[in-house]
Parts: C-alpha cells; sequence; structure tokens
C-alpha cells in the first residue's frame, strides 16, 4: 500500500516517485529469483547509481544529490520493501563512501568520490573482523608504513559485497598511534575474499571474509590523521544504523502489505478472514509496530539534518525497526498460516531477512548499552 510521506520540498516528492518507479520494475520482479539463486545483483547497483541514487546524501560538487537524510532514508525504504539485499547494499555502499566524503582531503574527495557516488564503484564496509566484532577497538588487522605504502596484514569478517566491492573503507591498526583507515582498492595484490558465508538470508548479497597476506596500500590512501580511524568508524556506524532502520522499516512494509492483501483475498466461512477480529488486530498491531519504527527514524535523521546530536537517537531507531522488522515478518507468515511457510509467497523470504538486521552495524543488544551510556551522561536539572 503506498506510504504517505511528510517531504521537505516538490523536488524531494519528485526523488522518491523515481525511486519508487524503479524498485517496482527493476528491482522487485528480480528479487525471489536473484535470492534463490545466490546471485549477486551487480547490474541493479549500477541502475541505482545512473538513476542517481548512490549518492544522495552527499554533495552535489562530488557527483551526490545533497538531499537531507530524512529524504534519503525514505528512499532507501523503498528500495528495501522491493529488495531487501538491494537496499542493505545501497545503505552500505553510503556508509562506505562516508569516511572519504567526511573526512578526506579535497584532493582525495576529487579523486575518488565522484565514481562511487555515480555507481562506477561499488563499496564495502571493512570493520569487524574474527575475534572483533562489537569490540571494534580490539582490532587486529595491521598496517605498517613502508616507504610510500602501508603493508596491511590480517582477516575482515562478515564484509557485505565482500570479493565485489571495487573499494573496501578499512580500519586497521597503525603502529603506536592506535586504528586508522584506509581505502583499500578492491584489485590490491594481496587482498583476497573467502569462500561466501552460507546465510539463511540475504542470499543475494554477498557476504565474505577478507583476508589481507602483505598488500601495499599506498600512503595516499589514508583517509584522515593516523589514529583517527575509530573515532571515523563510530561516526560512520551512526549514520549507517539509521540506514539499517530504514530498511528494516522497508521489509516490515513489505510483509505488512503482503499479509493485507492475503487476508483481503483469502475467504473462510463465508467471509474474507480480514473481518475476523483476530486477524484484525494482528493486522492493526503490525502497522502500528511499521508506522512507529518509520517515526523513531526520521525523528533521528531530522536531528542529524539539523546538526544535532542524535548517537542516541540512531541506536534507539536501529534496535526500535530491527525488532519492530522481526516481529511483524513473524506475523505475516501467521496470517498466511500453511501458504506463508512455503515459497509460494515472500513472507517466509521476508522472516528469514529480517533476523540479521538486528545483528550487523551493532547487536541489539550493544544498542541498549549504546542508549544506556547516553542516559548515564545526561545531566539532570
Amino acid at each position: 500500500m503506498p506510504v504517505e510521506r511528510l517531504l521537505p520540498d516538490r523536488e524531494s516528492e519528485d526523488l522518491l516517485a523515481l525511486a519508487i518507479e524503479l524498485a517496482r520494475e527493476e528491482l522487485k520482479p528480480h528479487a525471489a529469483a536473484y535470492e534463490e539463486a545466490e546471485r549477486f545483483p551487480r547490474e541493479q547497483f549500477r541502475t541505482l547509481g545512473k538513476s542517481g541514487l548512490l549518492g544522495l546524501p552527499y554533495p552535489e560538487r562530488w557527483g551526490g544529490g545533497e538531499v537531507p537524510y530524512e529524504v534519503y532514508l525514505q528512499v532507501l525504504e523503498e528500495v528495501a520493501a522491493a529488495w531487501m539485499s538491494i537496499g542493505v547494499g545501497l545503505s552500505v555502499h553510503t556508509m562506505s563512501c562516508f569516511a572519504l566524503a567526511h573526512h578526506g582531503t579535497d584532493g582525495q574527495r576529487d579523486r575518488w568520490l565522484p565514481a562511487m557516488l555515480e555507481g562506477e564503484l561499488l563499496g564495502a564496509y571493512a570493520l569487524s573482523e574474527p575475534h572483533a566484532g562489537s569490540d571494534a577497538a580490539s582490532l587486529s588487522t595491521r598496517a605498517t608504513l613502508d616507504g610510500d605504502a602501508y603493508v596491511v596484514n590480517g582477516t575482515k569478517a562478515w564484509i557485505t559485497h565482500g570479493g565485489q566491492a571495487d573499494f573496501y573503507t578499512t580500519m586497521v591498526r597503525t603502529g603506536p598511534d592506535g586504528i586508522s583507515c584506509l581505502l583499500v582498492d578492491g584489485k590490491t595484490p594481496g587482498l583476497a575474499a573467502a569462500a561466501p558465508e552460507r546465510k539463511m538470508g540475504l542470499t543475494g548479497s554477498t557476504t565474505t571474509q577478507m583476508i589481507f597476506t602483505g598488500a601495499r596500500v599506498d600512503a595516499d590512501r589514508l583517509i584522515g590523521a593516523e589514529g583517527t580511524g575509530l573515532r571515523i568508524a563510530l561516526s560512520s556506524l551512526d549514520s549507517g544504523r539509521l540506514g539499517i532502520a530504514s530498511c528494516a522499516v522497508g521489509l516490515a512494509q513489505a510483509a505488512l502489505d503482503e499479509a493485507v492483501a492475503y487476508a483481503k483475498g483469502r475467504s473462510q466461512f463465508g467471509k474474507p478472514i480480514i473481518e475476523f477480529q483476530g486477524l484484525e488486530f494482528l493486522l492493526a498491531d503490525m502497522a502500528a509496530a511499521v508506522d512507529s519504527a518509520r517515526a523513531t527514524y526520521l525523528d533521528a535523521a531530522r536531528r542529524r539534518d539539523r546538526g544535532l546530536p542524535f548517537r542516541r537517537q540512531a541506536s534507539i531507531a536501529k534496535l526500535v525497526a530491527t525488532d519492530a522488522a522481526m516481529k511483524v515478518t513473524t506475523d505475516a507468515v501467521q496470517v498466511l498460516g500453511g501458504a506463508g511457510y512455503t515459497r509460494d509467497f515472500p513472507v517466509e523470504r521476508y522472516l528469514r531477512e529480517a533476523k540479521v538486521p538486528q545483528i550487523f552495524e551493532g547487536t541489539n543488544q550493544i544498542q541498549r548499552m549504546v542508549i544506556a551510556r547516553d542516559l548515564k551522561s545526561v545531566r539532570l536539572p
């Protein structure tokens, strides 16, 4: 069902209309087949790039759309509603561009950012490691400066677009100065992808370990100063969590739409099953969860757009939206009954896809820690 949205201007309305049309015509018809075949949708990402949707929140100077985050996230929601793997991929790509866009020099931006924002280069974000997930500060991948290049050794884990990306925004340990950020070319000798993870959902989105074995990365690919990588990573995640919240809402909305359509068309005891109070209440709760989750990410995005602190609100949005998606997709299967448990309908795929957003970009347990720490820091009047 169409979502009624309050957008800031006509230009934003036109942009969202373009995204809805593209999602309906170019993405949704292919989602089930690609997911079943575990096929990476690279051409669809190129289509997003040509349509101007891969760089929406970044400056026009480098090929971005320079739109408010609240508009970008609503576009992202529509993409995720059509195809969750693409939505998550768009969110990850946007987060992968964050370090360069916000912390690179103008020379670095001029060199690499236009191709990223226009879809020629697809990005990945390499922070986690096999033994450093939630505890990002304990990562062990090391970069040692050798002349005009860093020599990188170590393994990154759970990398969305691993083996498919053209660049990896990579956090590494550099000498005594702590953690630093390198923009690594995907074709760097000594960088290799492990076998893709065998996942329960988002099977069209490749996830791998990335292994660095004496990989030489030019020193001019250092983003920001040495030792600032953890700060860059955490600020990237604040915005990335809003992207995942938006994707989760899109997935939940798709599940709700499917459940409502089925309940209207399925009759028992002489009337559509949507007329039975048990299902009416279930669908009402699903709708309330979707709308509430959407409101949380929009609130956080509007704070971000106004330059206000939004870390706690981003964690709340990510927590609320992904938990809502898990519940709404589960209830959508229930509405469809036995049909919902089959692959003849998309809700079983939606349910499988809803689990991982509760885990990546910081587990929901980590989000609770972030929220609680922020509350502890608040000074009472």
